[in-house]
């Protein structure tokens, strides 16, 4: 595990934070803009200064020589240029933060980890902290903003749920992005998760490969989807410190299934509201490739959902629709879809629904449509068993 890797290429946003950047560079101009300019820059950091010099003692060089010296060298490892200033807080738990500013490094240590790290471990910790100012500094700064836009949106509370949980989802791909720089400062994966367990638990002594085993047995009888608000927990860190550092490549889909999981209407995120639009759009589609049902009514019905509705739109593959993606809740969803294209036109009723029957065969999701055909349009047990045969026998032709 703690072999150092020579074809690594360092830190690399994670997909989620592209897509994320991607969106509100198009979708949202102004407010984009607004987390770009000058002014909130300024504040921010007039605002940063006043903290440190009110809420931290400052370390120097000369009382604190061994500390500069590992700032230097995991500076060094993440290919930082520029000074680097380290202050400790109040406090008795162990943690450390990167305060940002252009151009300039400050780390606020909080607990007793200058005791209770060790060299290795501490050099973890700051290319964790060090880590997040590559983030920010880089790339045109567009992470940063992002960062900027999604946690003022979340703090103010008047934006929309999936603002909160594409911020929440953000802030735990920016701490894994940060524990890579742990690995990369401290050349060494199994260090990276010896200090990762050490600050959140207080222990002292931390064998990482017995740990790492703990959290693969967790992960593969429970499957957990994180709950984290702040940082994913230890056991999914660990693990994802662990796939990254051997390059496994399957870490991108594993990150999917564990922090965000399948498309939800619970948890709905800004891209996964382009994604349901894009979903919804294809569904509406795969049920009007039957011809007979483009009806003028059954046209209306597709355009309460889209105004721009065109009968070219390309249907969805059903097959891409699996459980591993969709939550019950946008199964039911999809259900209520198919529902209100096939009763848009009484004259079209029984292959409608045959139709509508038929797709949700395919996804396998057909017993949840006959329940609600059964509770909200009163079909009866004929009914519904004459409709289960038609469908089937229209997948066999």
């Amino acid at each position: 595990m703690d072999a150092v890797l020579q074809e690594i290429d360092g830190l690399t946003p994670l997909p989620y934070q592209r897509e994320l950047v991607a969106y509100l560079k198009s979708m949202e101009p102004e407010v984009w803009a607004w987390g770009s300019s000058l002014s909130v820059q300024e504040q921010h950091s007039n605002d940063v200064r006043a903290q440190l010099l009110r809420d931290t003692y400052r370390l120097t060089h000369a009382t604190h020589p061994q500390v500069y010296a590992l700032c230097e060298q995991a500076l060094h490892r993440l290919q930082i240029d520029a000074p680097i200033t380290v202050y400790q807080a109040n406090g008795q738990s162990m943690n450390a933060t990167l305060f940002y500013l252009p151009g300039e490094v400050h780390v606020v240590l909080q607990g007793p980890v200058l005791d209770r790290l060790q060299e290795n471990e501490l050099l973890a910790l700051l290319g964790h902290e060090l880590a997040h100012y590559c983030l920010w500094s880089s790339h045109d700064g567009d992470y940063l903003v992002a960062d900027r836009v999604l946690n003022h949106s979340a703090s103010v509370h008047i934006s929309s749920a999936s603002y909160a949980e594409s911020a929440r989802l953000y802030g735990l791909h920016v701490e894994l992005y940060a524990d890579r720089g742990a690995a990369l400062a401290a050349q060494s994966s199994a260090v990276a998760i010896a200090m990762l367990v050490k600050v959140h638990t207080g222990i002292a002594e931390v064998n990482a490969e017995a740990y790492l085993q703990q959290a693969l047995e967790l992960d593969e009888k429970a499957g957990q989807l994180s709950q984290g608000t702040s940082h994913p927990e230890s056991f999914l860190r660990s693990q994802a410190i662990d796939m990254w550092w051997r390059q496994d490549p399957q870490l991108d889909s594993w990150l999917e299934r564990r922090l965000r999981g399948p498309l939800s209407l619970a948890s709905l995120d800004l891209p996964g509201q382009v994604a349901l639009t894009a979903i919804t759009r294809g569904f509406i589609a795969r049920y009007l490739q039957r011809s007979e049902l483009h009806s003028e009514k059954v046209t209306t019905q597709a355009q309460q959902f889209f105004p721009d509705w065109q009968a070219d739109f390309p249907p969805v593959d059903l097959a891409t629709l699996t459980t591993e993606h969709l939550d019950d809740s946008v199964q039911e969803y999809l259900h209520y879809v198919l529902l209100d294209l096939a009763l848009a036109d009484e004259d079209l009723r029984e292959p409608a629904l045959e139709q509508a029957a038929r797709i949700a065969h395919t996804l396998g999701s057909q017993e949840g449509f006959l329940k609600i055909l059964k509770r909200d349009i009163k079909l009866g047990k004929r009914e519904l068993t004459n409709l289960t045969s038609r469908a089937a026998g229209g997948l066999s032709q």
